[in-house]
C-alpha cells in the first residue's frame, strides 16, 4: 500500500458567490506559501473528500479544493428538486475555477484531478493556458459523445444481465432519459432512477479488485451525483465533439502527467492515447493492472508527478 502524505485540515476554508445563486465551498491546506495547486473532483457531481488533501506534500504545496456546483458543500445542492440547473454547465464551472484563483490572489496553479476532473482541467487549461503550471490528471476522459455511448450502452456488453435492468423500459438515449426521470416531481421515481444509475456506475467498475455494488439508502450525496452526471452528459459536458483533445496544442508549454489503467472500463484507454499524442511534450502513463479506481501504482505515478512539480 503507497503511503500518501499525513491527513491534514485546512488551514482556510469559505463559500465563494459565484453568481447564479450559487455559493461554491472552497478549502486550502498545506503550506500558504507553497506551491498553488487545485485539486478537480470527479463525476460530475461526486464532491471532493478529505482523502484528496493527502496527495499533496504539505511543506511544499498550497493545495485548493472545492466542490463544483450543486454538489459537496456548495449551495444550492441539485439534491433538492427546486435547485435550478440550467447555471451549472462546464463553463461554469471553468469561470468558478477563475473566480476562486482571483480570490485567492494565486497568479498561476498546477491543475490535477481524474476521470470527469480530467475534463474539466483540460477545459480550463485550454481556456487560460497562461494561468496554469502544470497538469497532473488521471483515468483520462474527455466527455466526447462516444465516450458517454460507450458507458451507458457499448459497455452493457460485459454486463449483460445488469445493463437490461439499468435499460429497463426506456429506449433511445439513456443517459436523457435517467436525466428525466432525475427532474420528476415525484420523489419516489427520482429515487429509484438515482439508485439505478449509481448501481450501473458500480456494475462497470466491478472487474477491479474490491469493488462492490452500493446497496445502501439513497441520501442526498447519490441524488446530487446522478441528478449532475446525467445533467452534463445529456448535453455531453456543453462541448464541441473532440475539441478538447482537437485543441491540446494550445497546452503545448504546460508540462503533463496522464495516468492511466489499461483496465479501465468506464473510460477506455484509447482517450488518454488520443489526448497524449494532441499535446506535445505530455507524459502518458499506462499501468496493465489498474482500471478506473486509484491503484498503488496510479496513486505512486501521481505522487511522484506531484513531488517532482513541487520544487519547479
Amino acid at each position: 500500500m503507497i503511503d500518501l502524505y499525513p491527513p491534514a485540515e485546512p488551514y482556510d476554508k469559505g463559500l465563494l458567490d459565484v453568481g447564479d445563486g450559487n455559493l461554491v465551498y472552497w478549502e486550502t491546506c498545506g503550506n500558504p506559501a507553497g506551491k498553488p495547486a487545485v485539486m478537480l473532483h470527479g463525476g460530475p457531481g461526486q464532491g471532493c473528500t478529505p482523502g484528496m488533501r493527502r496527495m499533496f506534500d504539505p511543506a511544499r504545496y498550497r493545495a485548493v479544493l472545492f466542490d463544483q456546483r450543486g454538489c459537496g458543500r456548495s449551495t444550492p445542492h441539485a439534491s433538492d428538486p427546486a435547485t435550478d440547473m440550467r447555471h451549472n454547465k462546464t463553463d461554469h464551472l471553468v469561470a468558478d475555477m477563475e473566480r476562486l484563483r482571483e480570490h485567492l490572489g494565486i497568479e498561476r496553479w498546477l491543475v490535477t484531478g481524474g476521470s470527469w476532473g480530467t475534463t474539466l482541467a483540460l477545459a480550463y487549461a485550454e481556456r487560460f493556458p497562461e494561468r496554469v503550471t502544470e497538469i497532473v490528471v488521471s483515468a483520462i476522459s474527455t466527455t466526447r459523445p462516444s465516450e458517454i455511448d460507450w458507458l451507458y450502452h457499448g459497455a452493457g456488453r460485459f454486463f449483460p444481465e445488469e445493463w437490461d435492468r439499468f435499460r429497463g423500459d426506456l429506449s433511445g438515449d439513456l443517459v436523457a432519459a435517467y436525466a428525466r426521470l432525475l427532474e420528476d416531481p415525484d420523489p419516489r421515481v427520482r429515487i429509484e432512477a438515482a439508485r439505478s444509475w449509481c448501481r450501473w456506475e458500480d456494475t462497470v467498475l466491478l472487474l477491479e479488485p474490491d469493488a462492490t455494488v452500493h446497496n445502501g439508502p439513497i441520501g442526498e450525496w447519490e441524488l446530487a451525483l446522478a441528478r449532475i452526471v446525467t445533467h452534463y452528459y445529456s448535453h455531453a459536458g456543453w462541448l464541441e465533439p473532440g475539441a478538447l483533445i482537437r485543441d491540446a496544442g494550445l497546452l503545448r508549454d504546460i508540462p503533463g502527467v496522464l495516468i492511466h489503467g489499461r483496465r479501465d472500463l468506464s473510460c477506455p484507454v484509447d482517450t488518454a492515447w488520443e489526448l497524449a499524442r494532441a499535446w506535445p511534450g505530455a507524459e502518458l502513463l499506462i499501468d496493465d493492472d489498474s482500471g478506473h479506481h486509484s491503484s498503488d501504482v496510479k496513486r505512486a505515478w501521481k505522487l511522484a508527478a506531484l513531488d517532482r512539480f513541487a520544487s519547479s
